[in-house]
Parts: C-alpha cells; sequence; structure tokens
C-alpha cells in the first residue's frame, strides 16, 4: 500500500503562484511513475501533469503548458507542482496519483492505483 498526501493549497489572486507538494508513504519506490489531477466543481476530474520514474520525462495539459512545473525529489518520496501564472479556471481540488506498475507518466485516471486526498485551490479573479 501507498499513501499520498498534498499539501500546499490555498487561496491566490489571478498571476499568482502555489506550491503543492505530495508526499508518500508505505511501500514507496523511486521506481514509478507520478501524476496530477484536479476536479474543480461540477467537472470530471482532468489531467495535469505526470513524471516519469527517473524524471526524465515530464508531460502537461495544454491547458498549464508553460505556466506549472512538475518535479521530484525520491529522496523525501515527494513530488511537486509549481503552479505559475495561476487563473481562475485553475481553481480546483487537486489530487496526486501513483502506480507501481507504472513507469512512464500517464495522463489516464485508471492508470493510477493509489490517490491522495485532495487540496483546495481556489483563484480569484
Amino acid at each position: 500500500q501507498v499513501q499520498l498526501v498534498e499539501s500546499g493549497g490555498g487561496l491566490v489572486q489571478a498571476g499568482g503562484s502555489l506550491r503543492l507538494s505530495c508526499a508518500a508513504s508505505g511501500r514507496t519506490s523511486s521506481t514509478y511513475a507520478r501524476g496530477w489531477f484536479r476536479q474543480a466543481p461540477g467537472k470530471e476530474r482532468e489531467f495535469v501533469a505526470a513524471i516519469s520514474w527517473s524524471g526524465g520525462f515530464k508531460i502537461y495539459a495544454d491547458s498549464v503548458k508553460e505556466r506549472f512545473i512538475i518535479s521530484r525529489d525520491d529522496d523525501s518520496n515527494t513530488v511537486y507542482l509549481q503552479m505559475n501564472s495561476l487563473k481562475p479556471e485553475d481553481t480546483a481540488v487537486y489530487y496526486c496519483a501513483a502506480d507501481q506498475t507504472l513507469r512512464s507518466p500517464g495522463r489516464l485516471l485508471d492508470e493510477y492505483g493509489y490517490w491522495g486526498q485532495g487540496t483546495q485551490v481556489t483563484v480569484s479573479s
């Protein structure tokens, strides 16, 4: 089992920045990919960004490309999402995800077997 805990969410004005963290515990390993997803009120959960097990391959949703940066620190089993130039449409609950069978970053929800509880990000206009 792997437990994931997100932190770093909050309220920020448009144009501002936030950094989300996702700490893993339990049967952790540096050899699997990690991802970030988000869910806005009344909408389905959607892909945001993901990073390969090595950290050398990263993918992003078109809506956040050039603004968000995903990174990982395997010494602390933590994945980060640096969010810059935030927009009101970025408002959502952000979830981190992992799967012990995934090496390459995935965009699909069902590729991930472990999920955090989510952290709220609210961007005011």
